[in-house]
C-alpha cells in the first residue's frame, strides 16, 4: 500500500507554531549578560559595555495602562563582583530635587524623579529585598526592605556600597541612570544561570502630573508588591 504524504500546506501552520514557541521570550525575565571585566560606570548607552546589549521595557503604570512618552529601557551586565543596570528614561517633565547631593545618600529621594530596582535573592522570603534608586542628578539611596514585619521595615541606614552615574539629554528629553551594585550586597550567586527576584520602576514628573511606571505590573498603589516581581537571570 502506498503511504501518502501530508500536503505541504497543511504542515505550514504547525511549523509556524513550533518556530514561534522556540523564539518566545520570558516576559518576566531580564537577562544580565556577563562582562569580561568590571568597567568604568557610564550612563551612555552607546558606550562599549552597553552597546548591543538587549534590555527589557517598562512602559505601563501600576495597574497596567500604557504611559505614553515614557517607554523606559533597562539593560544589565554582570561580573563576579558587581551587577550593572542602565535605565534609559524618556520624559515630558523633570521634577528635580532643588539641592542635589550626589556624594551623600538622599533619603526620600523617591519624592523626586528616580529610577528604581528592587532585588531579592531569597526565594523563600520574598518580602525581604533591597531597594536601589538613582536620580537624573546622580543622587542615590539604598534600603534594606522587610515587608513581612509589622510595621514594614525600610532601613535607609543599610549601606550596599553601590555607585551611580546619571546624565540628562534635554534636547532629546531623555535621562540616563546607571548603577553598579556589589553582588555581595544582594546575595546573588555570581555564576551563569543564577537568578534573583527583581522589579524595575520609575517615578517621574511633578506631583500634579506624576507618572508611576513599572516593568512587572504590581496592580497595587505601591511598588512594594514582591508578589509581582520578575526574574533577573545571569547569562554568559
Amino acid at each position: 500500500m502506498t503511504r501518502r504524504r501530508a500536503p505541504l500546506v497543511a504542515l505550514v501552520p504547525a511549523l509556524a507554531l513550533i518556530a514561534a514557541a522556540a523564539g518566545a521570550k520570558d516576559t518576566n525575565v531580564i537577562v544580565s549578560r556577563r562582562a569580561s571585566a568590571d568597567f568604568a560606570l557610564t550612563a551612555d548607552p552607546g558606550a562599549a559595555p552597553w552597546k548591543g546589549v538587549a534590555g527589557v521595557v517598562a512602559d505601563h503604570d501600576r495597574f497596567g495602562a500604557v504611559v505614553p512618552g515614557h517607554r523606559t529601557e533597562i539593560r544589565s551586565r554582570w561580573t563576579p563582583q558587581n551587577l550593572y543596570l542602565l535605565f534609559i528614561c524618556p520624559y515630558e517633565e523633570l521634577y528635580l530635587h532643588p539641592d542635589p547631593s550626589p556624594t551623600t545618600e538622599t533619603n526620600k529621594l523617591w519624592d523626586w524623579d528616580v529610577a528604581e530596582a528592587f532585588i531579592g535573592a531569597d526565594f523563600s522570603h520574598i518580602k525581604q529585598y533591597k531597594e536601589f534608586q538613582v536620580s537624573p542628578q546622580a543622587e542615590w539611596v539604598d534600603l534594606a526592605i522587610d515587608r513581612g514585619t509589622e510595621p514594614p521595615s525600610h532601613d535607609v541606614a543599610w549601606n550596599s556600597g553601590y555607585e551611580v552615574k546619571a546624565r540628562v539629554d534635554r534636547d532629546r528629553h531623555v535621562w540616563y541612570g546607571a548603577m553598579r551594585i556589589p553582588m555581595q550586597a544582594i546575595g546573588v550567586p555570581a555564576k551563569p544561570g543564577a537568578e534573583a527576584r527583581i522589579n524595575l520602576y520609575r517615578c517621574q514628573g511633578p506631583p500634579d502630573h506624576r507618572k508611576y511606571i513599572n516593568w512587572q505590573t504590581v496592580k497595587n498603589e505601591t511598588f512594594h508588591t514582591p508578589e509581582a516581581f520578575g526574574r533577573l537571570r545571569l547569562r554568559n
